[in-house]
């Protein structure tokens, strides 16, 4: 299943109801997880990826019996966002940089995140195994 939107946070909500109708066999706390991930990336690729907003991204949705992988794809800018290091979240508060603690939830509540730059286009992908 694939889908396109503007690259405006006013799609998120449609844009979770999508990948969780196009979602079978996830527990609810898994359901969770899927959500805050997808609004992270959403919200990510609205506010970044475009020098002139809005743009578009492209979810893609892969639902087997052994996984539910969601793919977002945008032509913005090139960034990798797991390229970054972790942030150090032990330091205090006004010691640390800005961001990074998206992309850190988001890789310790999905069972795998990739990213590619192919053809011009970023692709974030996520992975929720069911067993």
């Amino acid at each position: 299943m694939e889908r396109t939107w503007p690259a405006t946070t006013d799609a998120l909500e449609e844009v979770q109801q999508f990948i969780l109708d196009n979602a079978e066999g996830l527990p609810p706390k898994r359901i969770a997880h899927m959500e805050l991930a997808i609004e992270e990336i959403v919200v990510n690729i609205c506010s970044y990826a475009y020098q002139t907003p809005p743009g578009e991204f492209t979810v893609r949705v892969t639902d087997d019996a052994a996984a539910l992988t969601v793919e977002f794809e945008d032509n913005g800018i090139p960034f990798d966002p797991l390229s970054l290091e972790d942030p150090d979240v032990d330091r205090p508060l006004q010691e640390r940089e800005e961001g990074g603690l998206g992309i850190l939830l988001v890789r310790r509540i999905m069972d795998e995140v990739y990213y590619k730059r192919d053809n011009g286009l970023n692709r974030l992908g996520v992975v929720v195994r069911k067993g």
